[in-house]
């Protein structure tokens, strides 16, 4: 999975390990003015995929106004981060797990490796983003993995580009689309959890049947297939991609636009909204934290206006409460995807492990 995992990965280039994310020292010396002295310890773990960041000052402001110094420890993609824990399960590595999203989620509750807690300011997230009501994790973020289009390649040649996905199947889009894999990388298990949603248990490996038939091409991950394979990304150009149809995110273009040089006044790339599904991110205090009074205050913070704000530049993602706005750049080059493909987590829990085999089966060997 994730993040994921995210397109943030790559852009941001964040690296493996403990990262301290902090100028405010743990030190009672260093406590800031009115911080209570309750806790044991002044230090709040954050076990992560390695997609997660903030914005300095923000985490800064949470620190100063809680008296918690924050670790991040991040630990590959959200599907090793996860299994680490399953493993430490009752002595975790850290306070807090961000990262577990909905194609996961059933696993990481059915082990059991949360405590649950109802966070402050959870009435502010929307309701259809809280999946667990038991509260054991708590909605962070969502993401929609779609297909991105080429927008000069189809404008070149004269060619309306697909939005759903029938479109993809059509001799027009004949060895134009590549994909990741299912079996190692989140978008191409979400794209994959898209076709079950559209055509069911029951048509969803016809589908793919026709479009392995269509020329679908599949690399291992996100970095290949979007900066290596699409010919709309700036990664892709530089490397000669060939392919105008990629599984990426509904957050593509604009990140294009942040990262132009010079940055382009429309964005390069396109979402084709009717070949979405959507990814909800989860934060979930651990069971046994050594600080569960310091990484409840963390889960809180997760789901704050100044938090949730700071989110999509930072990860490319979406906040999921009411109250948060979304920047300027995501408006204006983002899209709305308003009727994501869905398929619940219990489902993709019972089923998952098969749907991976079978697709492998027919469309990689």
């Amino acid at each position: 999975m994730s993040t994921t995992k995210k397109i943030a990965g790559a852009a941001l280039a964040a690296a493996l390990g403990v990262t301290t994310l902090s100028a405010c020292g743990g030190d009672a010396k260093d406590k800031p003015a009115g911080a209570s002295d309750a806790p044991k310890s002044k230090t709040v773990t954050l076990v992560s995929h390695d997609s997660f960041n903030v914005t300095e000052s923000v985490l800064k402001e949470f620190e100063q106004q809680s008296g918690y110094t924050v670790k991040v420890l991040k630990s590959g993609d959200a599907g090793a981060a996860l299994n680490q824990e399953i493993l430490t399960k009752g002595s975790p590595r850290g306070d807090v797990f961000f990262g577990v999203d909905n194609t996961l989620l059933s696993r990481a509750l059915d082990n059991g490796i949360f405590t649950p807690y109802e966070a402050k300011g959870l009435a502010e997230v929307k309701p259809e983003y809280v999946l667990d009501k038991e509260h054991r994790v708590t909605p962070i973020d969502s993401g929609d993995i779609c297909v991105n289009y080429d927008k000069a390649y189809f404008a070149d040649k004269k060619i309306a580009p697909p939005q759903t996905l029938d479109d993809l199947a059509k001799p027009e889009y004949k060895n134009l689309l590549v994909v990741e894999n299912a079996a190692t990388s989140s978008p191409g298990l979400g794209f994959v959890l898209a076709s079950v949603g559209k055509y069911g248990e029951d048509g969803w490996k016809d589908y793919w049947s026709k479009l392995k038939a269509n020329g679908v091409e599949v690399v291992d991950g996100w970095e290949q297939a979007y900066n290596e394979r699409f010919s709309g990304s700036a990664g892709g150009k530089k490397a000669k991609g060939d392919r105008p149809l990629v599984v990426s995110y509904a957050s593509s273009p604009p990140v294009e636009v942040l990262y132009g040089e010079p940055q382009p006044a429309e964005a390069p790339t396109g979402v084709a909204t009717g070949t979405c599904f959507r990814q909800i991110e989860f934060a979930g205090l651990l069971k046994g934290a050594k600080n569960e009074e310091g990484g409840k205050a963390l889960v809180d913070f997760l789901i704050s206006k100044k938090f949730q704000e700071d989110m999509p530049l930072q990860m490319f993602v979406n906040p999921v409460t009411k109250d948060a706005a979304l920047p300027e750049l995501f408006t204006k080059h983002g899209v709305v995807v308003e009727k994501p493909e869905n398929v619940t987590p219990e489902t993709i829990a019972k089923n998952r492990e098969q749907w991976v085999k079978a697709w492998t089966a027919l469309v990689v060997k």
